[in-house]
């Protein structure tokens, strides 16, 4: 079989260090002499060094348009302009890691695409109304303007894939759904030699989370506030004030802590509370590598990691009732904390690499076989 001698890994953006960065980590430690491409780039040099490596990246020329260090996004009816007319010409092989416009750049027949697809654009598919629900007359129409045309791009630029790769079975459903691809699954790297199992747990609920209003928090703490029973509540982020306001004293409120600090509650918590709806979920993984069984919200990409009444339970509805008769249920079964911690090896970086490598090499025979043959 023939190697590809240049691979473009693309990335819709680097501003932050989260969990689709954590993928594309491992992606690059798979193929370290890959060129990096993304639309901007304003990592500072510690997260640079913890993603990449060190290294530099090709940005496209949003990188360079006013406030875009802060105000990137608002420049979203560029997006598909700007990962176009990044020239990845004399590259053989593609990967894109996306959750928004990487996937759309372009290629030639020559070219091999793979694309790891954290999720079809959510904002333009299955959220479009809850983005612009609370959006002034004025700035809504021109809003939903925009995301139309976001949306039919995406569309028509999901032909230029060769072959998709989805982070979770939910994911998978929505690729179809909304491109009619197929995609094979590929869950995320958990670090899950940091998260490790401890046996003793104390009698404390623990949720940690950036605290804006998808995540649920406020009605976690809600929920807890009519229980009486003890949270603690680990995160920042825009509604902080609102959650620390609305907390009794049952509930702690730490806001952002370091990781080795969020290890230890992880590893103490009697459950882990999980209220979003999220594609996949790496932290619900990290509980479970600390053997602590997880309390979640049953729709999503949590539905491959947690297994009902051996490693969590499921709620059903984001609302205060709906979690408390779901912790009143875990109260009731006996877990085996080294029994949860093992189900969660399953999605350590270890096994990522492995999959992902084999997968791109028997996309890489396929198109190989079809091109020469």
């Amino acid at each position: 079989m023939m190697k590809p001698e240049k691979i473009a890994i693309v990335h819709d953006w680097l501003v932050t260090d989260g969990g689709a960065e954590k993928v594309l980590k491992n992606i690059i430690d798979l193929y370290p002499d890959a060129d990096i491409f993304t639309l901007v780039d304003f990592l500072n040099e510690q997260e640079r060094e913890a993603i990449l490596g060190g290294r530099k990246t090709n940005t496209s020329f949003i990188q360079k348009l006013p406030f875009a260090q802060k105000q990137f996004r608002h420049y979203l009816a560029f997006f598909p302009k700007a990962i176009e007319q990044l020239d990845l010409s004399e590259y053989d092989l593609i990967i894109s890691s996306s959750w928004a416009v990487a996937k759309g750049v372009k290629k030639t027949e020559k070219q091999l695409h793979i694309s790891y697809c954290h999720t079809p654009i959510r904002y333009a598919w299955d959220l479009y109304d809850e983005y612009t629900a609370d959006l002034p007359v004025f700035v809504k129409q021109t809003v939903q303007g925009i995301l139309k045309y976001i949306k039919k791009w995406d569309y028509r630029s999901s032909n230029r894939i060769d072959f998709f790769i989805a982070n979770s079975s939910f994911v998978k459903e929505r690729i179809a759904r909304n491109y009619q691809r197929e995609a094979v699954v590929i869950h995320p790297p958990v670090d899950t030699d940091s998260f490790t199992l401890e046996n003793k747990k104390e009698d404390f609920y623990l949720t940690v989370s950036r605290l804006v209003p998808y995540k649920k928090v406020s009605m976690i703490v809600k929920a807890f506030n009519l229980s009486g029973k003890k949270l603690v509540v680990i995160g920042g982020g825009p509604e902080y004030n609102l959650i620390l306001s609305i907390a009794k004293r049952n509930v702690e409120v730490l806001g952002w802590q370091e990781r080795e600090r969020i290890i230890d509650y992880m590893q103490r918590a009697k459950a882990f509370i999980y209220a979003a709806e999220e594609d996949f979920g790496i932290v619900p993984v990290e509980a479970m590598a600390c053997g602590t069984p997880v309390i979640a919200y049953g729709v999503g990409g949590v539905r491959d990691s947690v297994v009902e009444n051996k490693t969590g339970v499921f709620f059903m509805e984001q609302s205060e009732k709906s979690l408390n008769k779901a912790i009143e249920r875990f109260e009731g079964i006996a877990f085996e904390y080294k029994k949860i911690a093992k189900h969660a090896s399953v999605f350590a970086t270890a096994r990522f690499k492995d999959e992902f490598g084999s997968y791109i090499e028997l996309c890489l025979k396929e198109f190989y076989d079809k091109k020469y043959h």
